[in-house]
């Protein structure tokens, strides 16, 4: 079905991707894996045609769509056959509320009204979005916003699905039902392709693996022979979360010293989203921040820094009281999503915007810590996601704020460069900083994390040191 002909490509002088050569079938579900910056992503675009229709480079070789060049097509006749979902969902929304994205492609190839309705109402079905219907975009989770590109590109029903790091904003209910929509899309007859890290919610669905180095591939296995590999020999995140087991089980300062947060409440219009009376956190401690998409967390961190200017909230630090404006200066938060954040020209530059004085030889060591250094002339907005993740976190740790939080901090990123923000973390907290992360991901709060906050619905529902069986039920059982 997919032939892909001795495919080379680079948007500079550096090789993006090799002479790679590979045929898909009809039907198959296809992993395409490998670290950050291997040239996942290069491929994917080869397939959906964004390359060479918006991307410019150096290219040779073809992709055929049965014994049509996808180089030759349009766009229309592409998007017709082959649906997307990218890696920032942002980045393909045309609509600002959420019922009108999700039938744009069926409008946009002049679909029949009733037939348009018919395919919301399965769609809806099929990815449970009926409390999202109608709904401002801009003020849904990261992992609400992916739910919604997902469902608007299977309305269009296209033989060919393209998938890049679809879970990285997903809760873990979200993940495994992204797994039964997989299937779903298997058992009729649907090709998938999915460039991916975090890999646990594929082991049942998945035909074969391709494994991605320095723009090669390298490897190539059946589902089942890939079961049998250590992954973590090549740099891959786990497909089996139940053997994982929680790092650091001690509180790094016994818990004797304390955080405490006062009447934080929050309202969007006049419906309330954040609503803590009263809790105590231990300090220096890395704190996850776990919950499903939507629960708040998100809201709870903007709060904690003082950037929403509603939430009249109190953190209790040092036995002071800190308001809004006093927590301005002492926190520190990496967004959600990091190109809101960056500024200036150079990676370099970037970091040495966080820090008081211009100490080039610091920023670069910090940039090294996490395996940046390489890019330090590299325009921000150039790089991959999981290199823009990093960045943000760099200008974080350059900061030297008491208090950071970090919202889906190992995003988009591979085992190796998730170990290194893991790395930092303890770094940070070496320094007396007391951490908060938001997360999804299973392996870096069992890395990393000592203490949990359990979100639900705005409120905290649970405040507890790591405890294995209870993540692994939230996690792993939801």
């Amino acid at each position: 079905m997919i032939n892909i002909n001795n495919i080379s490509f680079s948007y500079n002088d550096n090789m993006n991707l090799e002479n790679i050569n590979l045929n898909i079938k009809e039907g198959e579900v296809i992993l395409l894996c490998g670290e950050s910056g291997c040239g996942k992503t290069t491929l994917t675009r080869f397939l959906n045609g964004l390359i060479p229709n918006f991307f410019d480079g150096k290219r040779k070789g073809e992709v055929y769509l049965n014994d049509d060049s996808v180089i030759q097509m349009h766009i229309y006749e592409i998007s017709e056959q082959i649906g997307s979902v990218f890696q920032n969902p942002k980045t393909q929304f045309f609509n600002v509320d959420t019922t009108s994205e999700i039938v744009f492609g069926c409008e946009n190839l002049g679909i029949a009204e009733d037939e348009i309705k018919r395919r919301l109402k399965e769609v809806v079905n099929d990815f449970n979005l009926k409390n999202l219907l109608d709904k401002n975009i801009f003020k849904l989770s990261g992992g609400e916003k992916q739910k919604i590109a997902c469902a608007s590109i299977s309305a269009v029903h296209p033989k060919i699905l393209v998938l890049d790091e679809p879970s990285s904003n997903l809760d873990s209910i979200s993940s495994w039902h992204l797994e039964e929509i997989i299937k779903k899309w298997k058992s009729q007859g649907k090709t998938v392709i999915i460039a991916e890290h975090k890999l646990f919610y594929l082991e049942n669905v998945l035909d074969r693996v391709i494994f991605i180095k320095n723009g090669k591939i390298n490897e190539e296995w059946s589902i089942s022979d890939f079961k049998n590999i250590d992954l973590r020999d090549l740099g891959l995140r786990q497909l089996n979360l139940d053997n994982l087991n929680a790092k650091h089980k001690e509180y790094y300062s016994n818990g004797q010293k304390l955080l405490e947060l006062k009447n934080f409440k929050f309202k969007y219009d006049k419906t309330p989203v954040l609503d803590i009376d009263r809790v105590k956190i231990p300090k220096n401690e890395i704190i996850a921040i776990i919950g499903k998409n939507g629960a708040g967390k998100s809201t709870f961190a903007n709060c904690l820094c003082g950037l929403k200017r509603s939430c009249k909230g109190e953190l209790i630090f040092d036995a002071k009281a800190l308001k809004r404006k006093d927590r301005l200066k002492k926190t520190y938060m990496v967004m959600q999503d990091v190109n809101h954040q960056l500024f200036t020209e150079s990676v370099l530059d970037e970091i040495l915007l966080s820090m008081d004085e211009e100490d080039i030889e610091l920023a670069e060591d910090i940039l090294t810590n996490l395996n940046l250094i390489h890019l330090k002339d590299s325009h921000p907005m150039a790089l991959s996601g999981g290199e823009k993740q990093r960045v943000a976190i760099a200008s974080a740790i350059a900061s030297k704020k008491e208090i950071l939080i970090f919202d889906e901090p190992t995003s988009g990123l591979d085992l190796k460069n998730m170990m290194k923000v893991s790395e930092n973390l303890r770094y940070l907290q070496n320094l007396g900083i007391t951490s908060f992360i938001i997360t999804h991901d299973f392996e870096l709060i069992m890395e990393t994390c000592s203490h949990i906050l359990h979100f639900e619905d705005g409120k905290i529902i649970d405040n507890y040191k790591i405890d294995e069986e209870k993540l692994k039920d939230f996690f792993l059982n939801s």
